[in-house]
């Protein structure tokens, strides 16, 4: 690997992929990646004990964050060495191919060349300038960049802010209709129960009233049979004993004929009536139903 590969690659490893900066008291989550503490809290926030890796998006919970301390210390060797070859001469960051000082910036191909590069044929038609005038041109557009790339940051935060105020919002809208919902469906279960026991009571009503005309009538028609029993025994008992059967035979035979006339079933229309109006009157099954079905046609599915 070429000694500006391998600064590039070392350079890679030791910046934070947030600030797009070296490490600054760099943290370590679980999934292994690395962040400035600063720029993993910044893109966290406060309010959850468990985010997301900004890299690979896994789940890494707040209170793992591990101090890589020897990581840190990499960076700041690695910063000492940077500044100490900024101190060094020009001259002795030579060319690996030619051992020529690299003195000239290639435009086309991005890379530092000395003056034999120029002239070959790989460098001959670029773009190629003073490498002490690409350094600050360059450096200023890798500013710029940085600018924009922490600007757009910013804003995806304040946006993730933004949504996380609306959500709340939502959600608060959202437990006020629940508890809405258990109160109205609570009421109407009292009330339920309330018109389940008043209708109850006028069924014990009726009831009570339809036992008390049976006991009437049965309480009748017991003494009306006993009545034509005794009739029965004494007309039996005369037919039995003779001269006796004529002693007062017309009075008994004419007490026979006056027996009870049968009667049909005994009849209750106006208990009949009052059932039917219940019936009429009890539609709440039918209410209920037709109100759960305008609700579920206006539910949005």
């Amino acid at each position: 690997m070429a000694a500006g590969d391998l600064a590039g690659s070392i350079q890679e490893e030791l910046t934070c992929s947030v600030c797009l900066d070296y490490f600054t008291d760099p943290v370590t989550l679980d999934c292994g990646h690395n962040f400035c503490r600063a720029c993993i809290d910044q893109c966290w926030g406060e309010s959850e004990p468990n985010c997301c890796c900004p890299q690979c998006r896994e789940t890494a919970p707040r209170r793992n964050l591990r101090p890589n301390r020897q990581l840190g210390n990499v960076v700041q060797l690695v910063k000492g060495l940077r500044l100490q070859a900024e101190k060094e001469p020009e001259g002795q960051r030579m060319c690996e191919r030619h051992q020529e000082p690299l003195k000239l910036f290639c435009e086309e191909d991005e890379a530092p060349i000395c003056m034999i590069c120029r002239e070959s044929r790989a460098h001959r038609n670029h773009t190629v300038i003073p490498i002490e005038e690409a350094a600050p041109e360059y450096k200023e557009q890798i500013r710029s960049g940085l600018e924009h790339l922490r600007e757009q940051r910013e804003e995806l935060q304040g946006l993730k802010r933004a949504w996380e105020q609306e959500s709340e919002r939502l959600l608060r809208q959202t437990d006020l209709e629940r508890q809405l919902v258990v109160s109205e469906c609570e009421g109407l279960r009292k009330l339920l129960d309330e018109h389940q026991c008043l209708l109850l009571a006028r069924l014990g009503e009726l009831d009570a009233e339809i036992v008390r005309r049976r006991e009437e009538n049965a309480a009748r028609l017991c003494e009306e049979t006993a009545r034509l029993s005794t009739l029965i025994m004494e007309l039996e008992g005369k037919c039995q004993r003779w001269p006796e059967l004529l002693q007062g035979v017309q009075s008994t035979v004419s007490r026979g004929k006056e027996g009870t006339p049968l009667h049909p079933a005994p009849k209750f229309p106006e208990l009949e009536k009052r059932i039917q109006d219940f019936c009429e009157e009890n539609k709440l099954q039918e209410a209920v139903i037709a109100f759960l079905v305008v609700f579920s046609s206006r539910t949005p599915s």
